[in-house]
């Protein structure tokens, strides 16, 4: 899973990108931070990890028709993207280490609003990140959240491979 903190920049930011498509703000978030806040995180990816998001088994379910359906999805989005397009390399530690020394950075850029009840597992930390460059996962929170919806549940209902093809990065 990418960190609270990228998932919620991500979210932040679509609504800003994507005007009068969000009308209910906290369903929205609610649905964004959804999938990472339950016990088994394979129940809520569709995969059998959270890096390993099936965007096609998502549609088996749900739709993306309510604000907080429109949230999940962008998460399984994200997630999606994160570690099939974005990460080259992983170690579950090192990455979690980095969004503890990323989060303050991304938060301050995009103005992120912590919901109250997850601000017990957002945490800081000073020091230099070892997988995730900072300029790069802004790079990418940017590009993540212009993406369209309704384009992308499109194309996973025609079976494109871009965002079906699970690839693995590289253990580290």
């Amino acid at each position: 899973m990418a960190g609270y903190i990228i998932h919620l920049a991500v979210g932040e930011e679509y609504i800003r990108q994507h005007k009068n498509v969000i009308k209910n703000y906290d369903e929205f978030i609610n649905g964004v931070i959804y999938p990472d806040n339950v016990t088994d995180k394979s129940l809520t990816h569709y995969g059998p990890k959270s890096s390993q998001v099936h965007l096609d088994k998502y549609f088996e379910e749900r739709d993306i028709q309510t604000d907080f359906e429109k949230g999940y999805f962008l998460h399984l989005v994200t997630d999606y993207l994160f570690y099939n397009k974005f990460l080259e390399k992983f170690s579950k530690q090192i990455l979690h280490n980095d969004y503890d020394l990323t989060n303050k950075e991304i938060e301050s850029e995009f103005k992120v609003n912590i919901p109250s009840y997850i601000t017990n597992r957002v945490f800081y930390k000073e020091g230099k990140t070892q997988i995730l460059n900072l300029e790069k996962t802004i790079q990418f929170i940017r590009e993540t959240s212009k993406i369209k919806l309704e384009t992308i549940k499109k194309a996973v209902l025609n079976s494109d491979e871009y965002w079906l093809t699970i690839k693995i990065p590289k253990k580290i």
